[in-house]
């Protein structure tokens, strides 16, 4: 399926629809969504639309709980490696 501008490819409708779906395999589908985005599109506003549009009918599906955590990394960013979190000897 073509995709609109929330979902380019396709990938979060599609996984709505594969049954038996895990957490990890929404999660990887996630990354796939997230690196597929045009750079300049708000994040956080788009998984927002995202779930508007399936948590009502899909409370309880793993891409709902990892949207979800999506929303709150992207509301939260935390700064990982470099060389300020490097401890000096």
């Amino acid at each position: 399926m073509k995709g609109d501008t929330q979902d380019p490819k396709g990938l979060i409708y599609e996984s709505y629809r594969i049954e038996g779906i895990t957490q990890g395999e929404c999660r990887t589908i996630f990354l796939d969504w997230a690196l597929s985005l045009p750079v300049e599109q708000e994040t956080g506003r788009t998984i927002r639309m995202l779930l508007e549009r399936y948590k009502a009918d899909h409370p309880d599906h793993p891409m709902t709980s990892v949207l979800s955590e999506g929303l709150t990394q992207v509301a939260t960013p935390r700064r990982r490696g470099g060389w300020r979190s490097r401890t000096r000897n």
